[in-house]
């Protein structure tokens, strides 16, 4: 069979995507297994093409003399922008395209195959990542046979067993190391909520849920009528915070949205939603409530950022420092909300300057991007540009990767860009005095 190029491959897209569907339901499911199977083979195909990208790069940088412990580090952020994934699911996949053509062929072959799944190969490899290239070999040869009979559970199971059996030292070890990967994190969740994880040992996490539901226990013995779950997540804010209650607690209220959000009214801007930076957006009526019902004894601080009048988009700030200044950094953090880097939606860490400060970059709004660390740290690696697009409007950037490919992002649509007509609104623009009570308290605390 003829070997496909990059343009023949492009070329088959549209008719993978357009196929005739069968007639009858025995076909149409003989048409689910055969594009599962073409999937598996495009996975194992994508291995095999970034284990040569990634020899390719190091070579590469090998001959440009790239310091030995910097050769391929960007290999897998330009991984990840080829396939549209975040720079550390593009991590994940360099390592299992390596584990999978360096040690383990008959996953590969049944991946190739359509026997085996992308996902599946994966928990293959993740659990055999602790085994020397020798003991992932054996894990891989007596799995052969049996890898597209097994749940995603029993894959685990048996993988598991295998690795253990081999060696059983390095299981111990690797749980000795994960608890130096212990961390709390916040992710934005759904209905305006987000959830607060903690990455533990096992016995402090143990112990901490046991504390957690003994105190909702005795709670609910006492007549407390909140459920069981309101009452271990409250218990947790409270004993995280200090604080008496978990609902009296103080807050920087850091919200974008227009005048027109915040105060109503029933026009059709005044449903539209806002955005907490660091989560997202959450709805009107929410917002509002959030700067209205302050319990008593809260403090609440009110950060204003500033949109034009017709795009919506925060006004630019400028300086003249080479580092950027604490409020032209938490400008950018507000407008961006998200490493800029597309597809990438980590935290971001470092105010960047798109064009570089050592080659004439301004440090202004317009020059300016939130980054992730690491994605701040790739683009220090050779061959790696960004620039404005278009030229100086502070728009879209684009991202050129040392193969000469670009990939453009834009920051989020801020809230009151649709209107077609309006004035400068912070986040909470105050227009002229009305006798309020919600008005009144927002005067005060922007006067304070």
């Amino acid at each position: 069979m003829e070997k496909l190029t990059a343009d023949m491959l492009r070329g088959l897209v549209p008719g993978v995507a357009e196929v005739s569907l069968a007639a009858d339901a025995a076909g149409l499911i003989d048409q689910l297994r055969s594009l599962e199977q073409l999937k598996s083979a495009c996975a194992a195909a994508q291995a095999r093409v970034t284990v040569a990208f990634k020899r390719l790069q190091v070579a590469e940088h090998e001959a440009a003399g790239v310091p030995a412990d910097r050769r391929g580090k960007d290999v897998a952020a330009q991984v990840a922008l080829a396939r549209k994934e975040s720079p550390r699911n593009g991590s994940r996949l360099v390592s299992v395209a390596d584990a999978l053509m360096s040690g383990m062929p008959h996953t590969m072959a049944a991946l190739a195959a359509g026997e085996l799944s992308e996902w599946r190969a994966t928990l293959v490899v993740k659990e055999t990542a602790c085994l020397t290239r020798e003991h992932r070999q054996q894990v891989d040869a007596e799995l052969a046979g049996r890898l597209g009979e097994l749940s995603d559970r029993a894959l685990v199971a048996e993988a598991r067993k295998v690795a253990y059996r081999l060696d059983p030292y390095s299981f111990v070890e690797r749980a000795r190391k994960a608890e130096a990967d212990r961390c709390v994190s916040l992710r934005p969740a759904p209905d305006c909520m987000t959830r607060l994880s903690a990455l533990l040992p096992v016995a402090q996490g143990v112990a901490a849920f046991a504390a957690l539901t003994q105190a909702a226990d005795a709670a609910r013995s006492a007549g407390d009528g909140r459920g069981k779950g309101q009452l271990m997540a409250d218990t947790l804010v409270e004993r995280v915070t200090g604080r008496a209650s978990a609902a009296d607690i103080d807050v920087e209220i850091q919200l974008i949205m227009s005048d027109q959000t915040l105060f109503g009214g029933g026009s059709d801007d005044a449903d539209e939603a806002a955005v907490v930076t660091g989560h997202g957006p959450i709805p009107a009526p929410l917002a509002r409530r959030m700067v209205h019902d302050l319990p008593d004894g809260a403090r609440t601080w009110i950060r204003r950022l500033y949109t034009e009048p017709d795009s919506g988009r925060l006004v630019a700030m400028e300086s003249t420092a080479r580092l950027f200044p604490t409020g032209l950094r938490r400008f950018l953090v507000a407008r961006d909300r998200y490493c800029r880097t597309p597809w990438c939606g980590a935290p971001i860490r470092h105010a960047d300057h798109v064009i570089p400060h050592q080659v004439g970059g301004a440090t202004s709004a317009a020059n300016g991007q939130g980054l992730c660390e690491a994605c701040n740290q790739i683009k220090t690696m050779p061959g790696w540009q960004s620039r404005p697009v278009p030229e100086g409007a502070g728009d879209a950037v684009a991202t050129v990767t040392p193969t000469g490919h670009a990939y453009q992002s834009r920051p989020p649509r801020p809230p009151g860009s649709r209107r077609k007509r309006g004035y400068p609104v912070a986040d909470f623009y105050l227009p002229p005095p009305v006798d309020s009570p919600l008005e009144r308290r927002l005067r005060r605390i922007l006067a304070a």
